[in-house]
This record gives C-alpha cells, structure tokens and sequence, in this order.
C-alpha cells in the first residue's frame, strides 16, 4: 500500500495532492495518507469521499497527525 505525507501542506494543496495520487493508482487499491489537525483533516477525508472514494479509516497517531485510508472507487 502507498503512503502519502501531506503534513505541512495547507489546504486546498493537500487535496489536490491526494487527488493526483490517487489519479495514478488502479480502482480498489487503497492509499494511506498522513495529514495534520484541523482544517486538513476535516477537508481532505470530506474532499475525498465527495469525490466519490472509499472512506477506510481515519485515527489519529501518537504525534497528533491523522492516517487517512481511502480506497479509489471508479474514474
């Protein structure tokens, strides 16, 4: 599985960044992606499943940064 860091990245970067990456991946394969606290992690997961992917999971680690998986659903 491939894991993206988008900490540090403000928004509306980050999800550009994670639509790209997820642009270059085959449907059903799934992505982990690392993102910091607040507007991040309350856009990009939203961004995302708007888009129409697959939510997987979203839990915060033990540095106060979040793990995003998304699975890609369709073109």
């Amino acid at each position: 599985m491939k894991s993206i860091d988008l900490r540090g990245i403000a928004c509306p970067t980050n999800f550009v960044k994670a639509k790209l990456a997820l642009e270059m991946i085959d449907e059903g394969e799934q992505v982990e992606f690392l993102i910091d606290d607040g507007e991040p992690v309350k856009n990009v997961p939203r961004s995302l499943k708007g888009d129409g992917h697959k939510l997987l999971g979203l839990k915060q680690d033990d540095a106060g940064h979040y793990l995003l998986l998304i699975e890609k659903v369709g073109e």
